[in-house]
């Protein structure tokens, strides 16, 4: 019987990013789900505060050389990778000089989020999905951890849905305690409108506040996880009102199987 085949999205993952409820999930998570017996590949964004030298990043050629255009600009795509030895598995890292060589990661030194979090969320996502394309692996889940990742569910049912490699993929999408203070840029949805995807499809994001970014993911994903214990109370009657399979808040000594059974079911 064939492995089945989870991708893994997340905005942060210790040890590159300071520990936290979604970067220790990220990090173990994978591993235990591997040590499961299914096949995994994990992504997140190559933040200027990583240290390549430490953490022993390096460039992956055959994969990086692409551009994204964002608001009509190219942006080139540059993948890098690192190893955790420990747990036998790998982290690709989505790099670009605009939007993540700043030694931050979603807001500055006096906690001012940056203006072009927006664009960072729709290079990250389309990244990743297309490094998974160059790939040529086709994942049976899709596991997005964190706003930065809200993205993804969007653009697998409109975006990607022609591409085989995705034709049977299932998302679901992990909702966090990690708020945003500001509105992010009030252009957001224009800036989503590729091929496939209409104004009334990102309509909920007119007003790009954390609560909106969430919902829209909720409403594209098959299926939703509470990642920490409290999340937003708009978003967690979101959940409740979309009638999508949810799985509650785990307690740490057991959330890695009570996931893996979670797969199954979804």
């Amino acid at each position: 019987m064939e492995k089945k085949r989870i991708l893994y999205i997340s905005q942060e993952i210790t040890p590159y990013l300071p520990e936290s409820e979604m970067s220790e999930i990220a990090r173990y998570l994978p591993q235990g789900v591997q040590e499961r017996g299914r096949e995994i590949r994990t992504f997140m964004p190559r933040y200027g505060c990583v240290n390549e030298r430490r953490n022993q990043l390096h460039e992956v050629i055959r994969l990086s050389g692409m551009n994204l255009v964002i608001n009509d600009t190219d942006h080139p795509l540059i993948i890098k990778v690192a190893s955790i030895q420990a747990a036998r598995m790998q982290v690709y890292f989505i790099d670009n000089e605009d939007y993540f060589q700043r030694k931050a990661v979603l807001d500055d030194a006096e906690g001012k989020e940056f203006a072009d979090n927006d664009e960072r969320a729709v290079f990250f996502a389309r990244g990743v999905l297309e490094t998974v394309i160059k790939l040529r692996w086709a994942p049976d889940i899709i596991h997005c951890h964190g706003w930065l990742t809200a993205l993804v569910p969007l653009y697998i049912k409109k975006y990607y849905y022609n591409d085989p490699l995705f034709a049977n993929s299932k998302v679901i999408y992990s909702a966090y305690n990690d708020d945003y203070k500001d509105t992010l840029n009030s252009s957001f949805s224009e800036k989503l409108l590729l091929e496939g995807i209409t104004k009334e499809d990102v309509e909920t994001i007119a007003d790009p506040t954390y609560v909106n970014v969430n919902k829209m993911a909720i409403d594209y994903s098959d299926a939703v996880i509470q990642g920490t214990e409290n999340i937003n109370t708009s978003v967690k009657e979101h959940i409740n009102k979309s009638g999508k399979m949810f799985l509650g808040h785990q307690p740490k000594e057991s959330y890695i199987d009570a996931y893996n059974d979670f797969y199954d079911k979804v």
